[in-house]
């Protein structure tokens, strides 16, 4: 049975089905349709006849205000202001380097324009502001940008401020005002940038920071009246904007201290100084106030110019700080230099003292406060080879106190045998570079002496080991060259000495022997390295290298710096004794070393390394042999 298909009503009615069910239908839908078509359109009629009705009201506007002519004409409209910020230094303002404002504007009149004013609203606490100038700078549409400064001190936009005089830039030095930038319009779209700097025709010193200057831009417009073109200012319409100009110190002004070029040295004497010296000082106060020591600090930028930071100086021992000022823990102000005083308090020991400013901070210093008396002195020799009359630098001596500091107090040296070394209670000196006491005898004729140091000049309480002296009368005889060591390896560093022998082969006393060698000097039978001592002078000095900290050698030398030649084999050094010696020692005298061949020590190294490989072969070969005979007995 094949189902019945629906069928539209209107299908039915094309068909002929024009029953009354279909033609009810039919009616009803098409009514609908008619009703809401209908009214569509009375909508869309009455709403063109609105739009109609409003832009004939429009146009009559238009006629209205078209027929009415102003009396002066209407200026520029919708102004905008915006800046950017620039920079300058205390010295000078660079123009490319200068803030800027953006003025924007709608011009109806091309005799209209927009003036901007500058006044000062910020600056740094003690600065004094430099006034600012605009100069053109370019313009996004065809409008002309001009400068102008105004003619006198007196003229006036009404209701305006009062521009300053002309005459170096248009400025008031009391109120900062620069009314100078005058845009001109084109008619239609403006726009128009001006560089803002700060005036370098002013005379007011700059200091670095931050400047904010409150930009005025307000439209002027000229009357069409026959009598005059007079101005007239609409300050009802005048927006403003803030321009940041910003001075950043020179880097010779920075008051920052750099550690790369800022010291701190200690010394027992006030001033500058360039290195840190060894200080030893007595603890006891002292009776005159006096300081003991000084810590000289030289403050410096980057640039090496001064730099102003407070310093802060820390000890554990005694007190640091000036007369008006001092403790343990002291904030100095500086300008760049400052001597710090340091003071006993009567603690003995070792003192830590701290140095640091805002920025930087120094290697701590050492201070040794001595207890009033040593506890123990150690004598040595200096000078083995003392002579009739003075001899400064003949004994070292350490003194320490009961806490085990070097004690850098009163010392005294006295002899046993006055008739061969005068002295008798003869005051040393303390060398704070050497950390220690040098004293000197006096030799009156040839002999033996025994020398002992002493803690006071009078009834001492402390004293040294006897130390034994021979003193030497005799005269210079002959000369000696030697080298430092028999053996060197390519360019080392070696030391060529020189010793001044009397007839029975001692050394004479330290001195200046003129003529002590002939013309020439000494020469070398292969070039020496770089750095190596001229040794062709004729004269030489002699001097006990233990005396000077020099070496522990107590004999007196001259003694020259060799740096040995590249290549290996025997180096001679060769003179002939001078005219300051007796005939006998006017001979030829010489010194030899070796310098060591790298060539053939690494030959000999592969030679040796070459045999012992050939050993081992040998004994490898013996092992395998027998390995072999015990595996045929084993499976035997």
């Amino acid at each position: 049975m094949t189902p019945k298909k629906q069928v539209s009503p209107a299908i039915r009615i094309l068909r002929g089905e024009r029953d009354a069910s279909a033609r009810a239908t039919h009616l009803e839908a098409a009514t609908r349709k008619f009703l809401v078509t209908t009214n569509e359109r009375k909508y869309m009629s009455t709403k063109t006849n609105f739009k109609r009705i409003a832009l004939v009201a429009v146009a009559a506007l238009g006629l209205g205000v078209l027929s009415s002519v102003p009396s002066q004409a209407v200026n520029s409209s919708g102004i905008t202001i915006t800046t950017t910020t620039g920079t300058a230094t205390t010295i000078l303002a660079d123009s490319t380097t200068a803030a800027s404002v953006t003025i924007k504007w709608q011009s109806v009149s091309a005799s209209d324009s927009v003036v901007l004013t500058a006044a000062l609203k910020s600056k740094p606490a003690l600065g004094t502001a430099p006034n600012v100038v605009f100069s053109g700078k370019d313009t996004a549409t065809a409008v002309a940008a001009t400068v102008l400064a105004p003619g006198s001190s007196t003229t006036t936009f009404t209701g305006g401020v009062t521009p300053g005089s002309g005459a170096s830039g248009g400025y008031s030095t009391t109120s900062h005002f620069q009314d100078s930038a005058v845009a001109t319009s084109a008619v239609g779209y403006n726009s128009a940038t001006f560089r803002v700097q700060m005036d370098s025709l002013t005379s007011t010193a700059r200091v670095a920071g931050t400047y904010v200057y409150t930009i005025t831009a307000y439209p002027v417009s000229y009357t069409q009246e026959a009598t005059s073109g007079r101005s007239i200012s609409e300050f009802s319409r005048a927006v403003t904007a803030d321009v940041t100009i910003t001075i950043d110190a020179l880097a010779t002004e920075s008051t920052v201290a750099s550690a790369a070029t800022s010291t701190a040295f200690i010394g027992t004497t006030s001033g500058a100084k360039t290195a840190d010296a060894s200080v030893s000082v007595p603890a006891a106060v002292s009776s005159t106030d006096t300081p003991r020591a000084y810590i000289y600090t030289l403050l410096k930028n980057a640039a090496g110019a001064a730099a102003g930071e407070s310093i802060t100086v820390t000890t554990n021992i005694g007190n640091v700080g000036s007369s008006s000022a001092r403790g343990k823990s002291v904030v100095l102000s500086s300008n760049g230099t400052t001597d710090i005083a340091i003071y006993s308090d009567g603690t003995a020991g070792t003192a830590t003292i701290t140095v640091k400013s805002t920025s930087v901070t120094f290697a701590s210093k050492t201070v040794v406060f001595y207890a009033a008396a040593p506890t123990s002195i150690v004598a040595s020799v200096l000078n083995s080879a003392p002579g009739v009359g003075s001899n400064p630098l003949a004994l070292g001596v350490v003194a320490k106190d009961a806490n085990g500091n070097i004690y850098g107090g009163s010392l005294y040296v006295s002899s046993d045998a006055l008739t061969v070394v005068s002295d008798t209670a003869t005051a040393c000196t303390y060398n704070s570079t050497n950390s220690r006491h040098e004293c000197g005898v006096t030799g009156v004729i040839a002999g033996t002496a025994k020398i002992t140091v002493r803690d006071a000049a009078t009834a001492p309480t402390v004293s040294s080991n006897a130390v034994s002296f021979t003193v030497t009368s005799s005269s210079a005889a002959t000369v000696k060259l030697s080298f430092d060591k028999a053996t060197y390896a390519p360019g080392e560093k070696a030391t060529l000495l020189i010793s001044v022998l009397d007839s029975a082969g001692k050394s004479v006393k330290a001195g200046e022997f003129a003529n002590l060698f002939a013309t020439g000097g000494i020469a070398l039978s292969s070039s020496a390295g770089n750095g190596s001592e001229t040794t062709t002078a004729i004269s030489a000095t002699t001097v006990s290298l233990a005396s000077y900290a020099l070496g522990t050698l107590t004999d007196p030398v001259k003694a020259y710096t060799i740096y040995m030649p590249s290549t290996g084999g025997v180096i001679t050094a060769k003179a002939t004794g001078g005219a300051s010696l007796p005939v006998s020692g006017q001979v030829a005298v010489t010194a030899t070393a070796t310098v060591t061949d790298s060539g053939a020590a690494a030959l000999a190294a592969v030679t040796a390394l070459a045999t012992t490989v050939a050993s081992l072969k040998t004994l490898i070969t013996t092992l395998t042999n027998l390995v072999l005979k015990i595996q045929k007995k084993v499976k035997a």
